[in-house]
């Protein structure tokens, strides 16, 4: 698909923009909207607004960032797919670490490019994940076929561990942080949060996946690959 081809049969393909930054959404908005392909059916910088609007306008895909405030991307991805398992993902980040990768396909994302994606490319990725397929910029796959090789779920499934669902995404941040031998006081002043909320994500980490402490969280999590070894 490119910016000159005819628009689909079905009409165009209705995408919903997900990002903080008001001017990148902009823009984005401009490109693949000239070409005729697309409708943009809606668009937020927040995470409650991103999950009101988009369960309220159903778009074919959402084009989503991964790091926001309040959550971040992975977050929306799993509150939508509770009430509309329909509505694909594609992850749009100006992140290429592998624990973002892996942690947006956990939440559900059908694929994950990066911003430096050209308009063609970016048309092309939004059509493969409204067919159902999963779509990664090439030096990302290996992220997701390393994670996932020995998991008898298919790239792009809802659940792939059922432990790590249930974190919400600013659990996950304090687990991996946590994992990787910060003070609460460090991963306090990594998030931007106080001691006592990251106190609290602790206790809430450890009573959802029935740990005993943190030297018992660190080994499960490089046990999931969530942090280096040697962390």
């Amino acid at each position: 698909m490119s910016p000159s081809a005819p628009v689909p049969p079905g009409g165009p393909l209705r995408v919903f923009i997900v990002d903080d930054h008001q001017l990148f959404r902009a823009g984005v908005r401009h490109e693949i909207s000239r070409t005729g392909e697309v409708e943009v059916v809606g668009e937020a910088g927040d995470v409650a607004s991103a999950i009101d609007q988009i369960n309220r306008a159903c778009p074919d895909v959402v084009l989503l960032d991964v790091h926001m405030p309040e959550g971040g991307g992975p977050e929306i991805v799993r509150k939508v797919l509770e009430t509309n398992p329909g509505v694909r993902f594609l992850a749009l980040s100006v992140s290429d670490a592998a624990e973002d990768v892996i942690g947006a396909i956990r939440a559900g994302a059908r694929g994950y490019v990066t911003k430096t994606i050209s308009t063609p490319e970016l048309l092309d990725a939004m059509a493969v994940v409204a067919g159902g397929d999963a779509v990664f910029s090439p030096r990302l796959a290996g992220f997701v076929l390393d994670a996932f090789a020995s998991s008898p779920e298919p790239v792009g499934a809802v659940h792939f561990d059922p432990e790590l669902d249930q974190l919400t995404a600013r659990e996950r941040e304090v687990l991996r942080l946590i994992a990787r031998g910060y003070a609460y006081k460090e991963v306090a002043r990594e998030l931007f949060i106080s001691i006592k909320t990251v106190e609290t994500h602790v206790s809430a980490v450890l009573r959802k996946l029935q740990l005993s402490n943190r030297h018992q969280l660190a080994r499960w999590a490089m046990e999931r690959r969530l942090v280096p070894p040697s962390a």
